[in-house]
């Protein structure tokens, strides 16, 4: 059954008890939860004091009932001077127990003891079964400092409630407070109704070859390219490929070097090879991602009902991998592919890094400003789109090339 016990600076405990626990094994529990001792607890029930050999079912307890717990130092001082055993149980100004073997065989000799600690504070009950003295002592400090935590938090929350409402600093503090406990209550909300929020989302990677070798693809539906890393396209025979007129920057998160593009490439899905393009990157951080300019390519559908890519509108399907499936190397490289895609930001920009010739035919200002248009425009049309279209779209964003090239190769 569940009582609650009100000690006397009016901090209000719930415990979970058995009916016919003794009332000695209630006040260890306290001692545990308070560091005051068992001999200067006073337990009151309906206003009447309960002697520690009386049972709860014994005096009337029952579910839900309200206990009080006073303490009484003369005669917690007077049981330490006529018993050592007194003063073995009980706790130093940290929290930590004076006799910490002690206090551990006082709680291993009561089995009921040990049940209701492992109900109100598994960890400590762990402990107090293990064999380490320190870690015991190490978590009665924790909790010590736990309490006056809280002791404090109420403290300042009964000064807010008494202070002036015309005090300007103190409203600001009532008004944080009511915000945290909003805070507060919402975490709990989620934790309740929708915990698996708080866990880690694996991302997506499916089974694939490239270029006959098998590989486990980042499937990323944020990132403008598919990008391969300079060491993986070594490996995989496909370096000799690389076009370095395509070279440039990658503008993401970060910003990473282009090397240059592979132009083709066999990857098989399921049991069907597709053709595939690649940016190569120096970014050894990163080895295989499959971006949009593929999945638009081949029709893919992220089905995450099925938890399935389908490619081709649906001619192939292939699960995506559990996380026990995925090398520990592959996760950490999720955190570098965003460097060199643009998930969760404006799409990367391809500066070329070939030169320009730029040209003019006004005077002065404007002929820098045209200048600056053409080798703009010169810029993008390297990359393989027309002219005029280049133009269209530097006009659009007002010159700004990075958005140009965005919306080119979107």
């Amino acid at each position: 059954m569940k009582i609650t016990v009100m000690t006397a600076d009016e901090q209000i405990l719930n415990l979970d008890v058995d009916p016919n626990e003794s009332v000695e094994n209630v006040k260890a529990l306290l001692e545990v939860e308070t560091s005051v001792p068992i001999q200067q607890q006073q337990i009151l029930f309906n206003g009447n004091e309960v002697n520690n050999s009386q049972k709860l079912s014994a005096i009337g307890v029952k579910d839900d009932d309200l206990l009080m717990m006073t303490v009484s130092r003369a005669a917690g001082a007077g049981a330490g001077a006529s018993s050592g055993s007194a003063n073995d149980l009980s706790f130093n100004t940290d929290g930590s127990a004076i006799n910490p073997g002690a206090f551990q065989q006082h709680f291993r000799r009561d089995s009921n003891l040990m049940g209701q600690l492992f109900q109100n504070d598994p960890e400590l009950a762990q402990v107090i079964l293990g064999n380490d003295l320190n870690k015991i002592q190490e978590i009665l400090r924790l909790r010590h400092r736990q309490r006056d935590q809280l002791r404090r938090q109420k403290e300042e929350e009964m000064a807010l409630l008494y202070a002036d409402p015309f005090d300007v600093e103190a409203q600001k503090k009532i008004e944080a407070a009511i915000r945290q406990k909003g805070i507060d209550e919402n975490w709990e909300a989620a934790l309740e109704h929708n915990p698996e929020g708080f866990a880690r989302v694996v991302m997506l990677y499916v089974d694939m070859e490239v270029n006959g070798v098998p590989m486990k693809a980042f499937v990323d539906s944020g990132a403008q390219s598919t990008i391969i890393s300079k060491t993986c396209a070594e490996r995989l025979g496909l370096l000799r490929l690389l076009d370095q007129r395509y070279k440039g920057v990658a503008h993401g998160v970060g910003q990473t070097e282009i090397l240059g593009r592979i132009h083709v490439a066999p990857i098989k899905i399921g049991n069907i090879f597709y053709p595939c393009s690649f940016l190569v990157l120096d970014s050894p951080n990163m080895e295989f991602l499959f971006g949009l300019d593929m999945l638009r390519k081949h029709q893919c559908i992220i089905d995450l009902k099925e938890n399935v890519l389908r490619v081709g509108g649906g001619e192939v399907s292939v699960p995506f991998l559990q996380e026990k499936d995925i090398p520990s190397r592959y996760l950490d490289e999720e955190k570098y592919s965003k460097e060199a895609s643009s998930s969760g930001v404006p799409p990367p920009v391809v500066t070329s890094g070939s030169n320009n010739s730029s040209q003019g035919g006004a005077s002065g200002g404007d002929r820098s400003k045209d200048s600056e248009f053409e080798s703009k425009v010169a810029k993008l049309v390297e990359l393989g789109f027309e002219r005029q279209a280049v133009i269209q779209a530097l006009q659009l964003f007002n010159g700004n090339e990075e958005q140009a090239a965005g919306f080119l190769f979107g």
